[in-house]
């Protein structure tokens, strides 16, 4: 069972629009509008669970928090500044499905989110994005918001299985879920879709720098199960993968890895990580 991906977005445009009459009244200030608290039906973090947990998102403090019964204080507290919101419907398979991430030590954190009210999500994300907007312009205040849109919420930018082995290319290739995050330049990677962490990341630079994305495999290395092969080439090793089938390697060189799909701007160090992190495989 498959959710268009932006439904619930233009449902609740229509309903604002024409039904609650929201477009008449003068606009929050981007702080005001940048927080929201309330209830929201949050993915255990080792479990299948869906638990409902109070949210706190407050734009002036700069942080989302959120809480569990039992705990007094904030089981997490999150800076805006890490913060990423996204509709993943058919991952999380509930149309009003959303995925929140942040950066936690060096890793992404997936949280995984649903409410029963389409607005109530829709109300959520948007104001996660004010909140991400008045961050960027307090924090690059002469920066074009031209430049500041594309960088207040993102999609990754293709998402899907793959098969990876490890640096000696002689390990077993194991079935990993990966997500192309085109802004920071990272090809993160998972043992399952709706994990809470990911296993680890793979940087994609420029060729100057000496990073380039290769169809095949390496001499003498090949896929147990499927057989199209990808090769990420570092200046530290190269990462070899396998796809399904054809078509999907050639979606992930075509629509993943070519430079024009990866923004620069003037501020651009305050986003891209540079750091290589591997991890095992």
């Amino acid at each position: 069972h498959v959710f268009p991906l932006f439904r619930v977005l233009k449902e609740q445009w229509i309903r604002a629009k024409y039904e609650r009459e929201e477009f008449v009244v003068p606009l929050l200030s981007l702080a005001s509008a940048g927080s929201r608290e309330g209830f929201l039906w949050k993915r255990g973090r080792d479990s299948r669970q869906f638990l409902k947990r109070q949210f706190l998102l407050s734009a002036r403090e700069g942080v989302l928090k959120y809480y569990t019964k039992e705990s007094k204080g904030p089981k997490a507290v999150i800076s805006i500044k890490d913060l990423n919101a996204m509709f993943q419907t058919e991952k999380i398979r509930n149309p009003h499905g959303l995925q929140i991430t942040y950066s936690k030590e060096g890793q992404t954190r997936n949280l995984f989110v649903y409410h029963e009210s389409g607005k109530e999500i829709v109300d959520w994300f948007n104001a996660i994005r004010a909140a991400r907007f008045h961050y960027l312009r307090t924090t690059f205040p002469t920066a074009p918001e031209a430049e500041l849109i594309p960088r207040i919420t993102r999609n990754y930018f293709k998402e899907g299985y793959m098969e990876k082995t490890g640096p000696k290319h002689m390990e077993a290739f194991k079935k990993r879920w990966f997500s192309l995050d085109s802004q920071e330049r990272n090809l993160l990677y998972f043992k399952d879709p709706l994990d809470a962490f990911e296993l680890g990341r793979v940087f994609i630079g420029s060729k100057e720098q000496g990073y380039e994305v290769q169809a095949g495999l390496p001499r003498g290395v090949r896929g147990k199960r499927w057989k199209a092969g990808l090769t990420i080439v570092t200046p530290h090793r190269k990462f070899v993968f396998v796809c399904e089938n054809d078509r999907e390697q050639k979606e992930w060189i075509a629509l993943g890895f070519e430079p024009h799909d990866f923004m620069s701007l003037d501020f651009c160090s305050e986003f891209i990580q540079t750091k290589h992190c591997e991890a095992k495989p």
